[in-house]
């Protein structure tokens, strides 16, 4: 064969490679593999992340908007009926202690709230942790029930969980709030609007009720403070039994503003899966091809984002 012939069988590329030296023909081919493996490890662990993130942003939104919204709305109708029920069969609870002389568990419907000014009518539950407050405005444990001499403290959510309390700042003074409870109906008129480091209203005198409704105050999802509407009882005082708890004994995840660190936990768990849902979408695509891939991975992705959002708005402030 002559040189001419050989000459011809070499790759593409081969005269050129055949005038480098032999130390640094070695280091090109050990580092060209290499790069490849790592420009290909890099795009694939972002591709990863972005359809995690993404998805995770579009489970966020939906939930605000969504989920939330529905979740509160189921949760209202249970509550209705067993206010309902409950008004009926004059069990309601009336003070800290239920009938039986325990005190009333969380989460139990206590009262009824409308604002006509708002459009608002909401069902009032025991206790304000950021879980209580989902379903709708909650009522602080060591305060006295609606109606009765002294201060009662209503928080409730400003955007999220259909935001019940997020129109607070557009009363007016005067404006009328009607709340039923296990002792019938009593009535307030705003007063007074304020946030921190406002001067505080002037103490109650005796035999007065007072009523406080709180939420997060500033952009919806990126409060400012905690803001504070207070309206004077102008209806019949109503019997007010003894306190068995003082603010004192309030847990710090029944405050305004009160984040849950026991979310967290399952925050980064559903994030993990999310994560490795992701990297597994991935691998099928490249195995199964684009279409079979997709209808496969893409509601499975979204399950898991929203349940990751869902833990997500559980270790958020409960005001929000």
């Amino acid at each position: 064969m002559s040189q001419g012939t050989t000459g011809n069988l070499l790759p593409k590329g081969a005269a050129a490679l055949g005038r480098l030296s032999p130390r640094k023909l070695a280091a090109l081919m050990a580092s060209a593999p290499a790069a490849r493996v790592a420009v290909r490890d890099a795009r694939w662990w972002l591709g990863a992340v972005w359809l995690a993130v993404s998805a995770l942003l579009l489970a966020m939104v939906a939930h605000i908007v969504l989920v939330g919204a529905l979740q509160h709305s189921r949760t209202q109708a249970v509550a209705y009926n067993d206010l309902r029920s409950s008004l009926a069969n004059a069990v309601t609870p009336v003070g800290q202690l239920d009938f039986e002389g325990n005190l009333v568990a969380l989460g139990t419907p206590v009262a009824l709230i409308s604002i006509p000014s708002l459009g608002l009518q909401e069902v009032v539950r025991q206790g304000t942790t950021g879980e209580i407050l989902r379903g709708g405005p909650g009522h602080s444990v060591d305060s006295v029930m609606p109606g009765q001499a002294g201060t009662s403290i209503l928080l409730g959510r400003q955007s999220s969980y259909g935001g019940p309390f997020g129109a607070l700042q557009k009363l007016a003074p005067g404006a009328e709030i009607s709340i039923v409870t296990g002792q019938g109906t009593s009535t307030y008129a705003v007063f007074g609007m304020r946030r921190g480091g406002d001067p505080l209203p002037d103490p109650l005198g005796k035999g007065e009720g007072r009523l406080q409704l709180v939420t997060a105050d500033g952009p919806a999802l990126l409060p400012t403070g905690v803001l504070y509407v207070d309206a004077q009882l102008t209806s019949t005082v109503m019997a007010t039994p003894s306190a068995v708890m003082l603010a004192s004994a309030l847990l710090a995840s029944q405050k305004p503003m009160a984040m849950n660190p026991d979310a967290w936990p399952g925050v980064f768990f559903s994030l993990q899966w999310l994560v490795a849902t992701c990297l597994l979408v991935l691998w099928l695509r490249r195995r199964w091809g684009g279409w079979q891939t997709w209808i496969v991975g893409v509601p499975l992705v979204l399950a898991l984002a929203v349940a990751t959002a869902d833990a997500f708005a559980s270790a958020l402030p409960n005001l929000l």
